[in-house]
């Protein structure tokens, strides 16, 4: 692939201990073209990265994922973008095999941190959470992309201009995994090194807090990729909660003889919405499938 069409995305936030290394590394591998996409760093991270050689600009909002909309839909004119982080985690010398895909007719890839993940680059915590969050992927979704979470990604423009991203922070990566399964885009996992954080670099992630965020994202997106799991969850708690409550109303008054009107009005209430919620998840799933049929048979023509 000629480095031309190629535009290495950098979003970053305070990194000025390594964006000067991580720019000179893509340079040194051929590529002229580096953005550096800043989230108003309070340190040097601008400065360091313009003294490398790359095109520095200052997004005008806050967070990741509105860094990456605003780049690729204001300053990238390359048909290619090579998207990695700033903190020195990701290689430049795996860029050959997260482009390859792409020469081959993929639309997007991800690069797959666990395939070879150096001592201490990430903590058992995050080690667990980002499996739990690919197992719950895989089973909401449909599709098994190995690391969802990595930012090491490549993509054809085209394809990122057929998604619909919303989220500003760290939960970008999910949503780009959650509309490639949507959108049948054309992806490939290939395996990486993640190399661990240098020393003053520090992370802007927070376990917990981002975890949930996407653990809610996965979960929010099924609305529309997955309703029989959305709505059917939903209704089959529901139902449960009802039929439970049902059951502590009937031991009541058969043993003590004690009667709960309100209670029983909640259980019928809760067992009407709850089947009612599966039989439209039920419907949605149906719509849904019928809807893709559609599309492929249009695709086929």
């Amino acid at each position: 692939m000629d480095r031309d069409d190629v535009c290495v995305l950098l979003p970053t936030l305070d990194e000025a201990e390594t964006i000067g290394e991580v720019v000179e590394g893509y340079r040194d591998a051929g590529f002229g073209s580096v953005l550096v996409i800043d989230g108003g760093s309070s340190d040097d991270t601008q400065a360091a990265a313009a003294a490398a050689g790359a095109r520095v600009v200052e997004q005008s909002g806050r967070g990741k994922g509105q860094a990456v909309r605003e780049a690729v839909d204001e300053y990238v004119e390359a048909p290619y973008v090579l998207m990695a982080d700033g903190d020195g985690t990701y290689r430049p010398e795996d860029a050959d095999a997260m482009l390859e895909p792409l020469e081959e007719g993929h639309e997007h890839v991800i690069g797959d941190r666990f395939a070879d993940m150096r001592s201490g680059s990430m903590s058992l915590l995050n080690r667990v959470g980002n499996r739990l969050i690919n197992w719950a992927f895989a089973h909401i979704h449909g599709e098994d992309y190995g690391d969802i979470l990595s930012g090491y990604r490549a993509f054809t423009r085209e394809s990122f201009e057929r998604m619909t991203l919303t989220a500003d922070g760290f939960g970008v990566e999910t949503e780009m995994a959650v509309e490639c399964a949507k959108r049948g885009i054309d992806l490939a996992v290939v395996p990486i090194t993640y190399l661990p954080r240098p020393s003053g670099s520090n992370t802007n992630l927070s376990p917990f807090r981002d975890g949930g965020i996407i653990i809610l994202e996965i979960y929010r997106r099924a609305k529309t990729n997955n309703p029989l799991f959305y709505f059917g969850s939903v209704g089959l708690t529901s139902t449960s909660v009802g039929f439970g409550l049902a059951i502590y109303v009937a031991y009541e008054w058969i043993v003590a003889r004690v009667s709960h009107e309100v209670l029983a009005v909640v259980a019928a209430f809760a067992v009407l919405i709850g089947i009612q919620l599966l039989i439209f998840g039920v419907l949605s799933d149906l719509i849904l499938t019928l809807h893709r049929e559609t599309l492929k048979r249009l695709d086929d023509e």
